[in-house]
């Protein structure tokens, strides 16, 4: 399954599936819908409230009980035509136009590994940067960070000049754990879904001297994460996915997910000591091929009205366009207004 997160037309907040026709299906009112005609349920909305709540970290809190539910759910509403409506009269199916996507999930904790593939190390070390991005670093990003699929990155000219791009493959925890082993860790993993690690590299630089490094990253709207999530049984092996990164069409990051050099399962025993809960999400690093490693970064860093597009094999592509503090606000940041007076 792709499982999203989206407002419907009244603007509500449910969780859903895309289907291969681009519509987007309930997966809640097509649970109890199920409930009520297959298994014959009479409390089937209270039911499907329990098994899949129209919310994403409550479905993975559910584990592969709600997972199963989700996927019977589904392949019912499949067999129904496009006029299908839930026990109530509410609709199933919705076309694209008719619904927003949003992040298909805003974990409790985001676990961020950086320097994990080999090939970024050495474009860092060529490029002379501050210090080796050595595999591998583990950091919190900041989920209120967090946005999804065709929302906007802005960009905070006060504040950077070196506005860069990371493509990455994070994966999305079923259940909650700590202390197992990396032969344990397929048990946590319910699906994998596209990040683009927006990154202020001007800021990067000035806090690597002491060795860390968070604020960079954890920038509003720097967390583009979508567009969906992908349920582990879609992809037997997320080492063997083509990952490409393209800026107003421009192949930048082109490379391929076995590329790693610390793999899934040893990356989430490796931090489980630190506790998962479900829904937490964990990102595996970038590959070569950003804008401060490149032979001329001031051409390839990003600029406003970038469009950015992420593509991971078998799961989809994430597009994000840049756009200027004075479209998000209506105003300029009050830092450089207060400049431009001085002037």
């Amino acid at each position: 399954m792709r499982l999203v997160t989206f407002d419907d037309p009244t603007r509500q907040s449910r969780i859903g599936a895309a289907i291969n026709d681009g519509r987007i299906v309930d997966l809640h009112s097509a649970c109890a819908l199920y409930l009520r005609d297959v298994e014959s349920e009479s409390a089937f909305y209270r039911l499907a409230d329990a098994l899949v709540p129209p919310d994403m970290r409550a479905l993975f809190r559910g584990g592969d009980t709600s997972l199963e539910a989700a996927h019977k759910a589904l392949d019912y509403a499949l067999h129904h035509d496009d006029g299908a409506t839930g026990p109530r009269g509410e609709a199933i199916f919705y076309a694209p136009e008719q619904v927003r996507l949003r992040a298909p999930i805003i974990p409790k904790k985001f676990f961020h590994t950086a320097g994990n593939f080999r090939e970024h190390h050495e474009e860092a070390t060529k490029a002379g940067f501050s210090h080796p991005v050595m595999p591998w670093i583990v950091f919190f990003q900041n989920v209120d960070a967090i946005i999804g699929h065709e929302e906007p990155v802005i960009y905070p000219e006060h504040l950077t000049q070196e506005l860069d791009y990371e493509l990455e493959l994070a994966v999305v925890l079923k259940k909650s754990g700590k202390h197992f082993t990396p032969e344990e860790a397929s048990d946590y993993i319910g699906g994998y879904v596209i990040f683009n690690d927006i990154t202020a590299r001007d800021i990067q630089r000035r806090e690597m001297k002491s060795g860390v490094f968070s604020f960079c990253k954890g920038i509003d709207t720097f967390c583009p994460l979508g567009p969906w999530i992908v349920t582990a049984d879609e992809i037997p092996d997320p080492h063997k996915l083509a990952m490409e990164l393209r800026v107003n069409g421009e192949s930048r990051q082109r490379s391929h997910s076995s590329k790693m050099s610390v793999k899934i399962p040893e990356i989430l025993s490796h931090y489980s000591p630190m506790g998962y809960a479900a829904g937490d999400v964990v990102s595996t690093g970038t590959v070569s091929g950003v804008a401060a490693f490149s032979g001329d970064p001031k051409a390839w860093y990003l600029k406003v009205g970038d469009v950015m597009e992420c593509e991971i094999e078998n799961i989809g592509i994430l597009r994000n366009r840049v756009i200027s503090w004075e479209e998000a606000y209506g105003h300029k940041p009050a830092a450089l207004a207060t400049q431009e007076t001085a002037k």
